[in-house]
Formats: C-alpha cells, structure tokens, sequence
C-alpha cells in the first residue's frame, strides 16, 4: 500500500466587489479576491495539496499565471486536474482538509455547501471532506482583512 500526504497553502489579497468564491461557493461579501484566475483561495491550496502528494509540483507548474489562457478561470478546472491525474497515477482520495484563514465573510453558514462542492469536483463522499475557518485573532494580513489565506492536506492510496 503506498499512502501519500500532501500539503497546500495559499494567500489573495481582497480588491473591490461583492463576493468572494470559497472552495466553489459564492459567498457574499463586500469585497473579492484578487487573482489571475477566480482566485479560489481554498480550491487552490487543496489543488497543490494533491499535486504535493504527487510530487508534482504545484498549481503554477501546470497553470502558469503568465498564460493569458487561465485569466479569469474557474479554479475548478485546476482542482479536478489534479484529481485526474492522481486517478490516473493509480491513486485515490482518501480524504482532504481545508482551513481557511479570514475574519470575515464568516464560513461557518457555507461550510457545508463548500465541502458539497468540493465533493462533486474530485468525486469524493462528502463524509471525507473537511471544510473549516478559523481566524488569526486580527492579527497579521488576514488580521487586518486584507486577504484571505488557507491551508489543505489531502491523503491519497495507492494500493
């Protein structure tokens, strides 16, 4: 049996809007995040979680932000190309984990429906999907409400 952990973490600066997009759910705001793609924080820690068990480097190897073609994209797109390709290396999810980093907007209400999304992405039982928050206790960026950050672990077999 070969068991795999990886981990991902990244960071989007809040700029002018309305929402925010967290782990595929729009969740209302009165800014969003500021990003070459949809800036989906939480998808994108998750994806180079699953790209770091693979040894394969992380969300800017396989989607360069210089590429013109991934402006604006769906983070969704980066998320389920790292789960084809974990399937294809003969491995499968065994379950992931993912923390955002923020004051506001709460996650709590969304949580649920972020974790359900995630889901249907990577093809994985919702009972194996953590979607959770947690604050900085206005410290730091996050803190200040500049941004958001989060972190992801996902554990991939292989057997």
């Amino acid at each position: 049996m070969d068991i795999r952990l990886g981990h991902g973490y990244d960071v989007h600066a809040f700029e002018e809007g309305d929402h925010v997009i967290l782990c595929g759910v729009r969740v209302p705001h009165s800014r969003k995040l500021k990003g070459h793609s949809d800036a989906d924080v939480g998808m994108h820690a998750l994806t180079d979680a699953i790209y770091g068990a693979l040894a394969e480097g992380d969300i800017g190897r396989h989607f360069p932000p210089s590429d013109p073609q991934w402006k604006g994209a769906a983070s969704e797109i980066f998320l389920d190309h790292a789960a084809k390709l974990a399937e294809a290396r003969g491995f499968r999810i065994g379950n992931v984990d993912v923390t955002l980093i923020c004051e506001w907007p709460k996650i709590g209400p969304h949580a649920s429906a972020m974790a359900q999304e995630l889901a249907r992405i990577i093809g994985l039982e919702p009972g194996r999907i953590s979607v959770k928050a947690t604050t900085s206790e206005r410290l730091g960026f996050t803190g200040r409400e500049e941004g958001i950050a989060a972190i992801a672990t996902a554990t991939l077999i292989a057997e």
